[in-house]
């Protein structure tokens, strides 16, 4: 029976991927001078990609993260950390 929960599932190799688009594009923002966090903050929760530089392809990088999975992953990073 569905009790209409949403449950995601992450693999390990998604996992890299994310970390490794989320890691390019905060180095992308600090470079130019912006505060990444904020940006990256902005961006999650307004999904506008004005938000990220395109410097170094940072905003075509970030695009390929779907948003629900980010969230997910930091919530989850957040509370086992």
């Amino acid at each position: 029976m569905f009790d209409g929960t949403r449950k995601f599932a992450i693999t390990d190799d998604s996992d890299k991927e994310m970390k490794r688009i989320l890691t390019a594009v905060y180095d992308a923002l600090r470079e130019k001078g912006y505060n990444p966090i904020n940006q990256i903050v902005g961006y999650i929760l307004s999904e506008d990609p004005t938000y990220i530089t395109n410097h170094n392809n940072a905003r075509s990088l970030i695009r390929r993260i779907d948003r629900d999975e980010l969230l997910q992953e930091l919530v989850r990073h957040y509370l086992n950390d």
